[in-house]
């Protein structure tokens, strides 16, 4: 028997409980349920509970580095043959 797999989209309840009710044309059979969670949808810093604009006040806050010290020259090494 050829293994045939059904893929379907979806939403977890607010309760965490997925509920599934599809077709599947086997009834009285053993099957193999894999759940693989879609990635999580992105969040501003203020959903996550930031005051609004906050991580703006951030930017350009880190004072002007100062310059490089000089950091001398390559070291010179016999060539390989």
């Amino acid at each position: 028997m050829a293994v045939k797999s059904i893929t379907v989209e979806s939403r977890v309840g607010p309760d965490g409980i997925l509920k599934l009710e599809l077709p599947v044309g086997i009834p009285n059979s053993e099957v193999v349920v894999i759940v693989v969670p879609l990635a999580p949808e992105k969040k501003s810093p203020e959903d996550l509970g930031w005051p609004p604009g906050l991580l703006d006040t951030f930017a350009g806050s880190i004072p002007d580095f100062p310059d490089r010290a000089p950091q001398g020259g390559y070291e010179v090494r016999d060539e390989l043959e």
